[in-house]
């Protein structure tokens, strides 16, 4: 005769108060993307998985949630998909219906993106690393995914820029050079300036799935620096690089407006309230801290302070 087991977790807690995020965190899972008449692309993804709990409830039936966000991931495998986003909107509403004390469901995914390009001078094959972001936050009003990227680039200050040409422009007067030739000179050749790895984030929130590819997300965050960097560089490329990213110094905040500026531009379609994230932070090269600036904003306010 077998008993029953109790329901521990469906029992009162001992101190009453509700908890907005209890779930798992770690979750990996491969994750096939497909694409027109082009092989799927394969993702090796981490998930955080997470639901409110009512201040009556003591837990989550966390066997559960990991059997929702497992059947969920496995049909993203095998069935077709085109956006991660959804593969979280998906997770997320599942769990919404499985959980009958819920009121709010949110699935959270990570994962390295692989975007093959040519280098800028030599034109030789390479690839470069993207961390794509997507998400998902379903209620009984209805769901919300966000997509976007992290990717990695580099940055001049141009504070330490302009007192390089200071001293350049002294010199080039002491030894007797024109005035309108020695600013010539400086406008053809940027000078110096300390110059770091950035790394900007940008993703993008909208009721449903947001209209917007991956791509073109990954594109506006590369852009918004002083310039690209790419893992494979010849001579030419290392000089194309570096006076590129001379040629546009950038503080971190010229970063992130930049950034504002071409969202506006290149996503112009999105509802007034789609809610943009942008951010920057700069591995300071001359400083043991690191430079940051973010601004979190619907595309409605953005488009009244840019126009």
């Amino acid at each position: 005769m077998s008993h029953q087991l109790p329901d521990v977790q469906a029992g009162q807690p001992d101190v009453t108060v509700g908890l907005s995020q209890v779930g798992v965190t770690g979750v990996e899972k491969l994750v096939k993307l497909e694409r027109d008449g082009r092989r799927p692309i394969v993702l090796m993804a981490e998930f955080e998985v997470f639901v409110d709990l009512p201040s009556g409830r003591k837990g989550v039936d966390m066997s559960r949630n990991m059997q929702v966000i497992d059947e969920t991931l496995e049909a993203a495998v095998s069935e077709p998909t085109y956006r991660v986003e959804d593969v979280c909107g998906d997770a997320a509403e599942r769990l919404l219906d499985k959980h009958e004390y819920t009121s709010t469901a949110e699935v959270r995914m990570e994962a390295e993106y692989v975007v093959r390009e040519e280098t800028p001078a030599s034109g030789l094959g390479t690839q470069s690393t993207a961390t794509i972001l997507a998400g998902a936050v379903a209620t009984d009003e209805g769901t919300r995914e966000e997509i976007g990227a992290e990717v990695t680039g580099m940055t001049v200050c141009p504070c330490s820029q302009g007192m390089s040409a200071s001293r350049a422009r002294e010199e080039l007067l002491a030894l007797g050079v024109e005035d309108d030739v020695v600013e010539e000179f400086l406008d053809a050749v940027p000078q110096p300036g300390h110059s770091q790895r950035g790394h900007a984030t940008l993703t993008v929130t909208s009721e449903g799935s947001p209209d917007v590819d991956l791509h073109d997300v990954i594109d506006v965050a590369r852009d918004s620096m002083s310039a690209r960097i790419y893992n494979l560089a010849k001579r030419p490329d290392e000089d194309h690089m570096t006076y590129e990213a001379h040629a546009d110094a950038k503080f971190v905040e010229d970063c992130v407006r930049s950034m504002a500026d071409d969202v506006v531009e290149q996503f112009d379609h999105l509802p007034d309230d789609a809610v943009v994230h942008m951010k920057q932070s700069n591995d300071e090269s001359i400083h043991q801290h690191n430079a940051h600036a973010e601004r979190e904003v619907t595309m409605d306010r953005l488009r009244s302070e840019i126009r």
